[in-house]
């Protein structure tokens, strides 16, 4: 067989990423409470039916999440690429708007509904036909083809992926894709990164009438608050590559993300997503906290923010802070071969450029690169994600699984 005729088989896979994520959908894997046992049993079932020549694991990290990894080869020893997806979702949340059956992988006009749809189990169903297009052509390319399937992804924990990494050797490879959300117009190469923080502030109570007895911790508080968000003057010292590729792919990605995306993929935000103090309006708070979500760019690492937040808080009277959660902004070198090659197969199905980016939010892509592996996103958009009528356009799906197969065979023939 040849190249193009394994193109034309990948541009006939509809049906098929129909059927595996209706499948998928159909079985529930919300995250609480990140139960993803029967899902990750239904998967295997569809892959060995989907890719005979594959071998098949799952692998339970704890009493709720269980991970599947499948493995197929090619006709000679060579690299290896991973594709990797997650199998918890938001909560289905049957009390939300829900004009279809959560669950039921309703199609009307193009549009496949159902929670997960878009976030990602339709990411998944694509890499699913990309492995058996892959394992039914095993003369075309060499190496390995590997999928990982991780629980605890919307948790961010480490029971999913970080767990396959560190457990079993070809969960890791040369090259990662992972279908997580996005668009079909836009590879996403690096994603920023994080530190959550949690700030307290302590007062004295006193009748609000008499405020001079009191000491108020909810203004103590607002001012720590106002010092963190001057964060945001935090200037990255990202390298030109990443610099150039959010500049040029603004006039795709901000149409598709919203307008302003390229400004925060390059900048330091901060969210106070928190705030909690005070019992009645006629008392002045003893007590107050906040949580505030602070994301980084490339050229911002978390030691650099935690030493601002020091100098920031530190010695202020009656405040204290504490880090919950941080992680590094990461990325792949944008002109790394694995990107080139994605890119191309884009443009090759798209009939029209792909913009390169970064991504604003975070995705388990982030294990892979903290351990020194090219890993891309490359998804379907999501629309309602999370929310009722969560759909996914069956045209990106199938385009998504036509990029993940021929990026993966062009990658792993070369």
């Amino acid at each position: 067989m040849s190249r193009t005729a394994f193109a034309k088989q990948a541009a006939a896979c509809e049906d098929r990423v129909i059927a595996l994520t209706r499948a998928l959908v159909a079985i529930p894997s919300p995250n609480p409470p990140g139960d993803t046992r029967a899902v990750a049993e239904a998967a295997a079932g569809l892959i060995r039916e989907a890719v005979p020549s594959a071998e098949v694991t799952l692998h339970p990290t704890s009493d709720l999440v269980t991970n599947l990894v499948a493995r197929v080869r090619g006709h000679a020893p060579g690299r290896r690429l991973v594709f990797n997806g997650h199998l918890d979702t938001y909560p289905v949340n049957e009390a939300l708007p829900w004009t279809v059956p959560p669950l039921g992988g309703e199609m009307r006009e193009g549009r496949l509904y159902g929670r997960g749809t878009a976030d990602m189990k339709g990411g998944i169903a694509a890499s699913i036909a990309a492995l058996a297009l892959l394992g039914a052509h095993p003369g075309l390319w060499r190496g390995e083809a590997v999928l990982t399937l991780a629980g605890d992804e919307e948790s961010m924990g480490p029971l999913g992926t970080k767990w396959l990494m560190d457990s079993l050797p070809h969960a890791t490879g040369d090259a990662v894709i992972i279908g997580d959300a996005g668009s079909p117009r836009v590879l996403r190469f690096g994603e920023k990164g994080f530190l959550w923080i949690e700030i307290e502030a302590e007062g004295r109570a006193s009748h609000g009438a008499h405020v001079h007895l009191g000491v108020n911790a909810l203004d103590r508080l607002c001012a720590a608050l106002d010092a963190v968000r001057g964060l945001r003057a935090l200037r990255p010292e990202a390298p030109p590559a990443v610099t150039a590729a959010i500049a040029a792919a603004r006039p795709v990605s901000e149409p598709l993300s919203g307008a302003g995306e390229a400004e925060v993929l390059g900048s330091v935000t901060v969210n106070i997503g928190r705030i909690e103090g005070g019992t009645s309006t006629n008392l002045v708070p003893a007590s107050a906290r906040a949580g505030a979500d602070i994301r980084l760019p490339v050229g911002v690492g978390c030691a650099t923010v935690e030493a601002a937040l020091a100098a920031a808080l530190d010695g202020r009277e009656g405040i204290a802070w504490r880090v919950l959660r941080r992680f590094e902004p990461n990325h792949t070198d944008p002109g790394h071969e694995l990107v080139r090659r994605a890119a191309a197969a884009a443009a090759e199905v798209l009939g029209a450029p792909c913009a390169v980016n970064m991504r604003v939010g975070g995705s388990d892509a982030r294990w892979f690169r903290m351990a020194g592996l090219p890993t891309i996103v490359y998804g379907p958009t999501p629309h309602n994600m999370g929310g009722a009528d969560e759909y996914v356009l069956v045209e990106e799906l199938v385009q998504v699984a036509r990029v993940h197969a021929l990026t993966a065979l062009d990658f792993l023939a070369a």
